[in-house]
């Protein structure tokens, strides 16, 4: 889909709403799985969520290029499609909080892996002043399977 259906003014602001509600919803699930430190779970709505962006994108670029396209809205259908873009903005910035939250958490433990791995290669082998060091470390691979 990309473009709303609606061919009246109130009727794409209905529609822009519920666009709008539904991505809120999304972004509320997967900031809450962020959150509890479940990332991986969040997979399953990547693609709805990224289908419908795109559609909220191309249609308020196309609201901010064509403003007749929602000109002459009832001033309920606007409160409430300014409400739902606040909200909309306010989860967007929890969700973009939770996703810095588990940037800095990965590249702390990627970090902590590799100094690891880096003080087990400095390890000495034996004992006194001559004794050998270790060989280099081996490969380092992790893998998670769904």
């Amino acid at each position: 889909m990309s473009e709303l259906a609606a061919t009246t003014p109130d009727g794409r602001a209905a529609e822009l709403i519920r666009l709008t509600e539904r991505l809120i919803a999304l972004l509320e699930q997967e900031t809450g799985l962020f959150e509890a430190r479940r990332p991986h779970e969040a997979v399953t709505i990547q693609t709805e969520k990224m289908r419908l962006a795109t559609l909220y994108r191309a249609e308020t670029q196309r609201a901010a290029r064509e403003p007749e396209r929602l000109t002459g809205i009832t001033p309920a259908l606007k409160a409430k499609l300014q409400e739902a873009t606040e909200r909309f903005n306010t989860a967007l910035a929890r969700n973009h909080a939770a996703v810095e939250a588990l940037k800095v958490l990965t590249e702390g433990l990627v970090r902590a892996i590799a100094e690891e791995a880096a003080r087990q290669k400095q390890a000495q082998a034996g004992y006194g002043p001559s004794a050998a060091k270790y060989g280099a470390v081996g490969a380092l691979a992790c893998n998670q399977t769904a």
